[in-house]
């Protein structure tokens, strides 16, 4: 959580509130490769990229 704050200081200091976006896709991609990796929707999930 202590990386989640500094991020956020960062980003508020600077101004750089485009990057909350950026952060959050690829969380989500990341999430969605780790999930699919070991399921029955892999297959899926490959064909998408």
């Amino acid at each position: 959580m202590d990386f989640i704050k500094d991020l956020w200081g960062f980003m508020a200091a600077r101004k750089k509130f485009w990057l909350a976006p950026l952060i959050i896709i690829l969380l989500l991609v990341g999430i969605l490769i780790v999930i699919g990796g070991g399921s029955a929707i892999a297959p899926f999930i490959y064909t998408l990229f």
